[in-house]
């Protein structure tokens, strides 16, 4: 069977379909279509929809309902990730469990309101204080808007971390007929709850069985206790101890940043995904994600009738950049012909294609091999990058 349909529609039923029940979002082009469907269909399952005054009440909203035990989504573009951006530091200090699209326009400012672009890759990784990391990823078809919709959940409450879906206005908003069976439906986990106080305890002695904000090891979110719910629960943005209470003291507080990072740092090949075409004997790698990877795989096909040896790679998690894939891809299908060429093709002038450089460059100097050569195929016209672009750059 058959339907046509949009991404923000595929993402809005992945959303439902993981048991999103809160919702909150400003209206923006091009991420307006999803609030809207979620306004429309989220009541129908007993869930709660809202149209907030702003941008960053949308987020607070979101942040309340997910420390109540909501499974929380919010949609936006990048002028709304400006607002947000104060309280996504606050999801991440808070380790709030929410699933976050960002339907990318061209910038800067207002830019172009109805133009694709893939310019806030690094904004979405760097655009908090700390540097901590989060997890985003980027469908480059309408059924994977469905799926990595509902993987982004998953991720959401196994990290205790926000978690961005990176689409963009031609994704969102362009018909596609799909396949009903190319819907994957990764399962998404339950939320990890605190046990429950004993009788008369409300959490507030010290040496209290539970402790709210407690991880051990580094690497593992703490258990989830909703706000209103069995014991007392402190919030806040500031540096804190396992109660929750603002402290200074340096063992705490470097404990407490080297968590936020490991639990995602050391999971990162766990959240790696990435969808390889390779070739024995490729000399080309071709590199995009989100909507230019569709003109990627055309480009590819074409390439090889004309008997020319190119693989593909089509990135699916942008954050944390997924190093092993890349580093195998670079080695060649077959491990030992490494490619010639690595062609990195994004709407932007080379966000993704600087952290492709890193690591393969890295790697090159710790094998003493010599590096692929790395070039970008950029595009900020407002228009989407041609399959017969990515044909001028493959290597014969």
């Amino acid at each position: 069977m058959r339907e046509f349909i949009d991404g923000a529609t595929a993402i809005a039923r992945g959303a439902l379909d993981a048991g999103c029940d809160f919702f909150a979002g400003y209206p923006i082009s091009p991420a307006t279509p999803l609030l809207l469907h979620m306004i429309r269909e989220l009541p129908k399952v007993g869930g709660v929809a809202i149209q907030a005054e702003d941008e960053i009440a949308s987020i607070s909203m979101c942040i309340g309902a997910a420390m109540t035990g909501a499974r929380a989504l919010t949609a936006t573009s990048g002028p709304g990730i400006s607002l947000y951006s104060e309280n996504i530091g606050l999801a991440i200090m808070g380790e709030v469990p929410l699933v976050i699209v960002d339907a990318q326009r061209m910038g800067p400012a207002t830019g172009g309101a109805t133009t694709p672009a893939q310019g806030d890759v690094q904004f979405v990784r760097w655009g908090t204080s700390g540097g901590y990391p989060i997890i985003a990823l980027a469908p480059s078809s309408v059924a994977e808007c469905y799926s990595l919709t509902r993987r982004a959940f998953d991720l959401a409450e196994r990290f205790r971390v926000p978690v961005f879906l990176l689409t963009d206005k031609a994704m969102c908003l362009s018909m596609s007929t799909v396949e009903i069976e190319q819907y994957e439906r990764p399962p998404v986990r339950p939320r990890v709850q605190a046990p429950a106080a004993p009788s008369g305890d409300l959490g507030l002695r010290p040496e209290e069985s539970f402790l709210p904000w407690r991880f051990d090891p580094l690497d593992r979110p703490p258990p989830f206790s909703a706000f209103g719910g069995a014991h007392i629960m402190r919030f806040t943005g500031s540096s804190h101890d396992e109660h929750g209470i603002l402290t200074k003291d340096p063992v705490r507080v470097g404990q407490l940043n080297e968590h936020l990072w490991r639990k995602i740092a050391d999971h990162a090949s766990e959240i790696e995904l990435v969808r390889a075409d390779l070739q024995p004997d490729a000399r080309t790698l071709l590199v995009s994600y989100g909507i230019t990877a569709r003109a990627m795989a055309e480009a590819a096909q074409t390439a090889r009738a004309r008997g020319q040896r190119v693989s593909a790679l089509t990135v699916q998690s942008l954050w944390p950049v997924p190093a092993h894939a890349l580093l195998a891809a670079a080695r060649g299908a077959s491990g030992d012909v490494p490619v010639e060429r690595m062609v990195v093709a994004e709407l932007n002038l080379g966000e993704f294609r600087r952290e492709v450089e890193r690591e393969i460059y890295a790697w090159a100097a710790r094998e003493r091999r010599v590096a692929p050569e790395i070039v970008g195929l950029h595009r900020v016209d407002g228009e989407l990058i041609t399959p017969e672009q990515f044909l001028e750059t493959i290597r014969a």
